[in-house]
């Protein structure tokens, strides 16, 4: 594979780090010859966290693959060498003070995830270490996930009294409703074998090839029909109902208002366990 190269016509919001490669405040962007854009989850020193700006900023980046009349596939993937990301940020949970915002909030992410899924771009996903929370949720949102051998996958959302709003809706499709159940109750973290044998994963490559292995079935992809490939994706994705957001946004917005959820965001900024009354 040839080095990243990159259009460097200026963009707002953008400024460029190093050839080949341009910087939201969540994510990097880098396009490869052959039609390939490799998308970075870009906050490393945080596990990849993604904080409230990722949503509304990985939308952004989809579209302007989407429409650069060149890109015909992306490949997400994380920054540095410990995660694909470690979930959403919970210190930016604390902000979320009333009923309004948390909805929004909820509104973006599903927004999101439907942006990935409905995107007529093949989305593959890189997973070179922790997926957890929206990381995992991300990974089940991509059309195809390859994942390093130290890679682990959880959704560990109740710890602070939350649940995966994404996550309960698909993983039943990805994993099965008993493997959901067991990820969403108990926090149950995954390896990458067990993540191959449940579905959640389609390849795992030893942790050095894993963005050569992702990137040369990606060049694959790239090099087939384009709207052959649109059309194989709309049509398998063609069962997804997205009026289960709305439920989902509901229950969430709810869930987020109650005691524990608020016990359970400030016990884990204060690095102590939660004390969880039910209420």
């Amino acid at each position: 594979m040839s080095d990243p190269v990159v259009d460097e016509a200026p963009h707002a919001g953008l400024h460029a780090v190093a050839r080949g490669q341009r910087r939201w405040s969540n994510l990097s962007l880098a396009h490869r010859d052959g039609g390939v854009g490799i998308v970075r989850i870009d906050a490393p020193g945080k596990r990849n966290a993604m904080g409230r700006q990722f949503w509304p900023e990985l939308r952004s980046v989809l579209d302007e693959l989407e429409s650069d009349g060149k890109t015909r596939v992306v490949v997400v993937t994380g920054a540095g060498d410990e995660a694909f990301s470690a979930g959403g940020d919970i210190a930016s949970f604390a902000e979320l003070t009333d009923l309004a915002a948390k909805r929004a909030f909820q509104r973006d992410c599903m927004r999101t995830f439907a942006a990935v899924e409905e995107s007529p771009l093949p989305i593959l996903a890189a997973v070179n270490g922790w997926a957890l929370g929206g990381g995992c949720e991300l990974a089940m949102a991509c059309d195809v996930v390859f994942a390093s051998e130290r890679a682990v996958f959880g959704m560990p959302e109740a710890a602070v009294g939350l649940v995966p709003g994404f996550g309960v809706l698909r993983g039943p499709s990805v994993v099965g409703r008993q493997w959901t159940k067991l990820m969403v109750f108990a926090a149950e973290r995954v390896d990458a074998q067990t993540a191959l044998r449940i579905g959640l994963v389609q390849k795992v490559v030893p942790h050095a090839d894993l963005l050569p292995a992702t990137l040369r079935v990606a060049q694959q992809i790239a090099e087939n029909a384009p709207l052959a490939v649109a059309t194989g994706k709309e049509l398998v994705n063609r069962g997804v109902d997205r009026g289960e957001f709305d439920h989902s946004t509901d229950a969430l917005t709810v869930l987020q208002s109650t005691q524990d959820t608020a016990e359970g965001i400030r016990a884990f900024l204060d690095k102590r366990p939660p004390r969880f009354q039910g209420r």
